[in-house]
């Protein structure tokens, strides 16, 4: 597709659906409702906040209730117009524009873990109301895909485009996505050529020489095992600010509170959901005023299991995707990168 014929393409879908996209405001970018192509900044590195925000709002009501009643709270669904000649009939209402791969990565992790052994039924409905729309992009100093392996994408979007300069080479990874081309035909071109092919390859390879930084994720499950009783997370812990700040802007991190809202004028409150992070003193704390990871260095601990070790065996994959959030966000420089760096340290690599 040309790259002009883009904004064409979005006002397409606007006239039906419920559009979401990376929106710059003040130093950071935010996936927001737009309305207007405009509004969109499409060469965007990250978003401060994740994608996971729209299929995990950081506070929902899920149940409200009196003395006599309780009634559950349905997730907000995106509305739309459905023209059942259409062939946007089976389109999703929601649209998410111009999500890079390492985030759909995230997306993919928690659609496993949220379907795993208990399906979260907020989650879910979110997600299946939700198009994904890919967008290729350029790596900064902070990204740590290549070595991740979320550099690139095969599945979990409907729709992907990698941008080469004067046209998009545009991936189809759904029935919905081919539907949604199929409402814009006059706008692709389905003849590919072998200039094309080797124009994306010499992106590609233009891509994979701007990477800066490096972890070996695939021996991080072991080191981490053998480390677990180091003094380094001592140290860490006494450096760490427990903000939480960590667990906000990753894409894949999940935990969350449940709390009793109670409207003391008419005895009755609501049943709120809320984000919540492992790395927060208050977490692990139960009745009796008990706290299972008082220390810091503990809490530090719980949260690196999770990114680096436990989830490859738990969804096959580490959970943390390269995005750089943490390294970009961490106000004592406490991120994968230097954890990392600090645990091969420990190991004795230099």
């Amino acid at each position: 597709m040309k790259k002009k014929d883009m904004e064409k393409f979005f006002n397409m879908l606007t006239e039906s659906r419920e559009i979401w996209g990376p929106v710059k405001k003040g130093t950071i970018h935010s996936f927001e409702r737009v309305t207007d192509y405009s509004e969109m900044d499409l060469d965007y590195q990250r978003t401060l906040i994740p994608p996971k925000k729209l299929f995990i709002p950081p506070k929902f009501s899920m149940a409200t209730f009196t003395k006599s009643d309780f009634e559950e709270d349905t997730p907000d669904e995106a509305t739309c117009m459905v023209d059942k000649s259409s062939s946007l009939r089976n389109v999703p209402c929601r649209v998410l524009f111009g999500v890079h791969p390492c985030d759909i990565h995230g997306i993919k992790i928690l659609d496993t873990f949220f379907k795993l052994d208990y399906v979260d039924p907020y989650y879910v409905k979110r997600r299946e109301n939700t198009v994904i729309i890919g967008h290729s992009c350029l790596p900064d100093e902070h990204c740590l895909c290549k070595s991740r392996g979320t550099d690139t994408v095969h599945d979990g979007f409907d729709l992907f485009f990698t941008d080469l300069t004067k046209y998009y080479l545009v991936w189809v990874g759904s029935s919905i996505g081919d539907d949604l081309i199929k409402a814009a035909m006059d706008l692709f071109d389905e003849n590919i050529t072998s200039t094309d092919i080797q124009n994306y390859v010499k992106w590609r390879e233009k891509r994979d020489k701007m990477f800066k930084i490096h972890v070996d994720f695939g021996s991080m499950p072991d080191i981490m095992e053998l480390l677990y009783n180091s003094k380094l997370w001592d140290e860490l812990g006494a450096k760490c600010l427990s903000c939480g700040s960590c667990s906000m802007v990753c894409p894949t991190c999940n935990c969350y509170n449940v709390v009793d809202v109670i409207d003391v004028s008419n005895d009755g409150g609501q049943r709120i959901r809320h984000w919540d992070s492992c790395t927060l003193k208050e977490y692990s704390m139960v009745a009796g005023g008990h706290n299972f990871r008082e220390a810091r260095g503990e809490r530090l601990k719980l949260w690196y299991s999770h990114k680096l070790r436990a989830f490859k065996g738990h969804v096959t994959a580490p959970s943390c995707v390269g995005c750089g959030r943490c390294i970009e966000t961490c106000p004592v420089g406490i991120n994968i990168l230097t954890v990392s760096q600090k645990l091969y340290k420990e190991a004795g690599f230099e």
